[in-house]
């Protein structure tokens, strides 16, 4: 689900240490019923929100080498 831009302003995004300063990276902040993840490059753009069910599997199938959409 997309929601509005800066939706809870009071957040703490964080970004990857090992992404590079290229600007191709998302941020990730965690608020208390769901997961945001924004394009870093577009901070004022668009907010995915997604549960937090749905993002631990997210990052599983990362850490596992799997195809995210597969």
């Amino acid at each position: 689900m997309a929601t509005e831009p800066n939706r809870e302003p009071a957040l703490t995004w964080l970004k990857s240490s090992t992404s590079a300063d290229a600007g191709n990276c998302v941020e990730v902040a965690y608020s208390e019923s769901c997961v945001l993840v924004r394009d870093s490059g577009d901070r004022s753009g668009t907010i995915l929100e997604i549960s937090p069910g749905q993002w631990r599997r997210f990052v599983r199938r990362i850490k596992d080498g799997k195809t995210v959409l597969g």
